[in-house]
């Protein structure tokens, strides 16, 4: 009978430690974690070209020193500029020149811009550029009075180069997906310091231009 009674009051300890857990209390033996990931996220497709999809970010990295991802390659076969009299990207070499595949009907590429805003107004004046290699995932995209009214709604002031075939937009991303939007920070020798696919990382493109800026590579040396 004693042991019948021992064990009916270990059950219904049991029973109401479960509740008590399942009603929001704590235990000392439940472990709980206090990291949360932010990742984004793209949907299946067999299309070569996708927009990012939606990033929440929530934690920005600093970096002492932004990685070396080798030469930049040449913007080729455009069909003109806006927003600037250069007619090649040479025109920006020995500056710090953030170039972005974008296109102006791309949620994510929009919600860029007002961080893309910050930079130029930050470090105007600085040895630094901007270019948006604009290559339409749509045909309305490659209209250019479309894209001209566009930059105007948007507040995009910075050089942008027509990339309507988008032949750039896919030799800049080789292998069989290109995304809207893809950043990339050169340095002063035309060295690709940063890439970054879709949103988020903005802290992160700010201090790598800063870091560019105040501390420029040594000038290359011919062979």
């Amino acid at each position: 009978m004693g042991t019948r009674l021992a064990a009916s009051v270990i059950v219904l300890a049991g029973v109401a430690a479960l509740l008590w857990v399942a009603l929001g209390g704590n235990s000392t033996n439940t472990a709980t974690s206090a990291t949360t990931v932010a990742a984004t996220t793209q949907a299946p497709s067999t299309e070569t070209d996708e927009p990012t999809r939606e990033t929440t970010e929530l934690v920005e990295i600093s970096i002492p020193e932004p990685e070396n991802f080798g030469p930049r390659m040449d913007l080729v076969d455009l069909d003109g500029w806006l927003n600037t009299d250069a007619t090649s990207i040479d025109d920006f070499n020995g500056q710090v020149v953030l170039v972005e595949m974008w296109t102006f009907g791309c949620f994510n590429c929009k919600a860029r811009i007002p961080f893309n805003q910050s930079y130029y107004e930050q470090f105007a004046g600085d040895n630094f550029e901007m270019i948006g290699v604009h290559a339409p995932e749509f045909s309305f995209e490659a209209d250019v009075a479309n894209i001209e009214q566009a930059l105007i709604d948007l507040g995009v002031t910075w050089p942008i180069a027509l990339d309507t075939d988008k032949k750039n937009f896919r030799a800049w991303q080789p292998g069989t997906r290109s995304f809207w939007p893809r950043t990339y920070i050169i340095d002063q020798n035309g060295e690709i310091r940063y890439d970054h696919i879709g949103e988020g990382k903005y802290e992160e493109a700010r201090e790598t231009i800063q870091y560019l800026l105040d501390n420029p590579p040594p000038p290359l040396t011919a062979p």
